[in-house]
């Protein structure tokens, strides 16, 4: 039985992460700021008001967390503002700054003692935030927001491999999620949830710090 740590986790992918991960044996630890019916239901251990831009939320955390080791931290919480040339809103992205890309990595080295020898991290991230693929613009807040979080992550991989902790950074797919609109071309988050459960099975050091689509596509940085 693995430990699992996944924030972001009363709806969406983190919710479909906690459910196929908890009916696959692992002891899933779910985090969230408000939890939900469909997250209650799963039986798994559920830490609610946690606010990972907040340094409370975080030092409550690690009191519930009692010491345990954790084999996985999922950093999968995240927002998504529209933000346009003509109408940028510099409030909005730097609010996209610090949840998506600061608060994962503020959050990941609080919890460094948490984990051990083969634990593994996976960001969730965006192919919105790959440089090269980027064909349609706009997005700034977030597809910035997301640039900083792979490079983030990067780094951690860099910075982390000596203590054999390995990291991914994952893109889920387009996903008919509440954030995208239940978008009509998106995959489900079933399908979504899988493939990064198997992205972050196949994690290793060899091929720590990769920018995945959950797919097992490498992306473009």
């Amino acid at each position: 039985m693995s430990s699992i740590l996944i924030t972001g986790s009363n709806r969406g992918i983190g919710l479909e992460l906690c459910k196929q991960l908890s009916l696959k044996g692992n002891d899933v630890i779910a985090t969230c700021r408000n939890s939900s019916i469909d997250l209650d239901r799963l039986g798994v251990k559920v830490i609610e008001n946690i606010d990972i831009r907040s340094s409370e939320s975080i030092e409550e955390l690690k009191i519930q967390l009692n010491g345990i080791k954790l084999d996985c931290l999922i950093n999968n919480a995240g927002i998504y503002e529209y933000n346009s040339l003509d109408k940028l809103d510099k409030s909005s992205i730097r609010n996209q700054f610090e949840v998506n890309a600061l608060s994962p990595l503020n959050l990941t080295n609080s919890l460094i003692s948490f984990l051990k020898k083969d634990s593994k991290i996976a960001f969730i991230t965006s192919r919105m935030g790959s440089i090269e693929d980027n064909t349609s613009g706009s997005s700034y807040g977030y597809r910035m927001s997301k640039v900083a979080l792979s490079m983030a992550a990067k780094s951690l991989a860099i910075d982390l491999k000596s203590k054999e902790i390995f990291v991914a950074i994952i893109h889920p797919g387009l996903v008919r999620t509440r954030m995208t609109g239940f978008s009509r071309n998106g995959i489900t988050t079933e399908d979504s949830a899988s493939g990064i459960i198997k992205r972050i099975n196949s994690l290793d050091k060899y091929n720590t710090g990769s920018f995945w689509h959950s797919n097992g596509k490498i992306l473009p940085w």
